[in-house]
């Protein structure tokens, strides 16, 4: 009977961390950049006396993310980039750098360049400050240039986007949807990266994938309840069988 529970229990409790992750990424279907998460598991057989060994967990293997490039979304928009095939842009948080396929980008108040969300955007000899009265141009190969609104032939150079392209392997997603290498260190500009300008990549969630893997979770989880339920029914049986006798 408990063999029934455990696998029940399990069951269930694990297709709700998938439905949270499948809701995670309808949640950012429409965010730029994003990676959609995937889970795998593994089964954990339970040691102990030799009755156990039949009792199986279920665990976390990898939290992992699809690393497929998500479609190019052209904007014209001169602070939007998008990697093309394969590589990262760097960014600063405060836990340290961080890498994003999330290429929309805006100049703040003292003039550095940031993304949407506030955090600095890493250039090969650190932040990227663009002077006043200045429009932005990004080249293909992350070069960007300041152009005086009132004297373009006076163009000027102001930084390189640090682009990198770590082994896929190497990387981790955090909680905050950027990435990491696993090890903690930064990874090395990789000159060969490029970028389309005036572009944004959109996310790689496929939402009527997510939809109907949400409705599929649904029904799985519903039947290991019915399996809970059913073991518990057995349980009282037995039991009032038992008393009987």
């Amino acid at each position: 009977m408990d063999r029934l529970i455990y696998v029940a229990m399990n069951g269930a409790k694990h297709l709700l961390l998938q439905q949270a992750s499948t809701a995670h990424n309808l949640a950012n279907a429409n965010t730029p950049g994003y990676k959609a998460e995937e889970n795998a598991f593994r089964a954990l057989r339970v040691v102990g006396s030799p009755a156990l060994p039949t009792r199986t967990f279920v665990v976390d293997q990898t939290a992992g993310a699809d690393l497929t490039p998500g479609p190019i979304q052209y904007t014209g928009r001169e602070l939007d980039v998008a990697v093309r095939d394969k590589g990262w842009l760097a960014v600063q948080t405060p836990q340290g750098e961080a890498y994003t396929r999330h290429g929309s980008f805006e100049v703040d108040a003292e003039g550095i360049l940031r993304t949407r969300n506030g955090l600095t955007v890493v250039g090969d000899g650190g932040e990227i400050t663009i002077p006043p009265s200045n429009r932005v141009e990004i080249g293909d190969d992350g070069v960007v240039v300041a152009i005086p609104i009132n004297n373009p032939q006076n163009r000027a150079e102001v930084g390189r986007l640090k682009l990198v392209n770590p082994p896929e392997r190497n990387l981790a997603k955090g909680p905050d949807g950027l990435f990491r290498t696993r090890d903690g260190a930064q990874a090395e500009a990789d000159p060969a990266v490029r970028l389309y300008a005036g572009a944004v990549e959109a996310s790689n969630v496929n939402a009527v994938e997510s939809l109907v893997n949400m409705i599929s979770h649904s029904r799985q989880y519903e039947t290991q309840i019915k399996l809970l339920q059913t073991a518990d029914q057995n349980a009282r049986q037995a039991a009032q069988i038992l008393n009987m006798s």
